[in-house]
């Protein structure tokens, strides 16, 4: 008879022999910056998460930077939303701004900028509209105008979120240009029509004003489309690519490891968290030991780096050990 759990009797032998161990510097936490003054507005269906002004910024990033965790993750939300989406790249707008503040407070993390017009357009899609079409060819532009503007602020990664055709090629073209060689894209490759995401849409003041999104995000039902759109970025010049959402999506993390030789990042998306955080707050989970074993499966699947809204409670627990 084999005896599997000789190596399973004591917690020191499990960790010995874990193969799949979570760290603060996996993480990335997004960060919602909202135009204004005296602002920490709770996101009411994401318990734990605020929208803020940058001059109430300051305490948040004191915790990241004691969490130890690599990066943060910036959405901007302005007050003024027009069809071309002017704020978005708007050298002064607000995640340009909140990008410089974030590089003054802590220079060595790592700033890493969403590239998408949702939050910024009057009607709350992803690129420019026709009548109820959503352009592609015509959205591209803005998109590099957007990324270029937030370079220039001091972000150190660009990550285009919009699911636009060829917008990785016309992104990494005008960063070229504008002499941002070195600055690495982040592409959201495989982003899915995510009934998940219906917190972030709260969050980030982007939920469209008519139809949906599935013409341009991915069928939720297509694995195999997944691995083309992420070879495609991979092709276009990306340096980082991203599985979103992560949980439901784990296959598509996994298929995308072992296909590509390349750093794999997965987005632990508002639902997913929003889900843990009911069940946690009704008391019936153990929300420290499910945030563990969920974001424990995303590493195990082949994610790299992991953008979580549970990022800093994640960090504490780690150093806190006990798992």
């Amino acid at each position: 008879m084999k005896r599997f759990r000789r190596l399973r009797s004591t917690g020191q032998m499990r960790d010995l022999l874990s193969e799949t161990t979570l760290s603060p510097k996996d993480f990335i936490y997004p960060i919602f910056i909202e135009e204004g003054e005296n602002i920490k507005t709770p996101v009411q269906s994401m318990p734990g998460i605020f929208r803020y002004s940058l001059d109430m910024l300051p305490p948040l990033l004191e915790e990241i930077g004691e969490s130890g965790i690599s990066g943060a993750l910036v959405f901007g939300i302005p007050k003024h939303k027009d069809e071309a989406a002017s704020e978005a790249y708007n050298p002064k707008g607000i995640a340009q701004e909140a990008v410089r503040l974030i590089k003054k407070s802590l220079p060595d993390l790592i700033t890493i900028a969403d590239v998408c017009l949702c939050e910024y357009t009057s009607h709350g899609h992803c690129g420019m509209v026709c009548g109820h079409e959503v352009l592609n060819d015509e959205t591209l532009p803005l998109l590099s105008k957007m990324a270029v503007s937030l370079a220039q602020a001091g972000a150190d990664v660009i990550a285009p979120s919009d699911m636009m055709d060829g917008r990785v090629s016309a992104i990494r073209a005008a960063l070229d240009e504008n002499g941002f060689k070195n600055i690495p894209i982040m592409s959201y490759s495989a982003k899915y029509a995510s009934a998940y995401y219906g917190p972030f849409r709260d969050a980030a003041d982007s939920a469209p004003s008519f139809g949906d999104r599935k013409t341009y995000q991915m069928d939720f039902r297509n694995g195999g489309e997944a691995i083309r759109e992420i070879a495609d970025d991979i092709e276009e010049g990306c340096d980082i690519i991203m599985v979103k959402p992560a949980l439901a999506y784990l296959d598509i993390i996994r298929r995308a490891h072992e296909e590509f030789n390349m750093p794999l990042a997965a987005y632990n998306v508002s639902g997913e968290y929003s889900m843990v955080k009911a069940a946690a707050l009704n008391g019936w989970i153990d929300e420290r030991r499910i945030v563990t074993e969920n974001l424990t499966a995303i590493k195990r699947a082949g994610a790299k780096i992991i953008i979580t809204y549970h990022a800093l409670d994640m960090a504490r627990w780690l150093k806190e050990g006990n798992l």
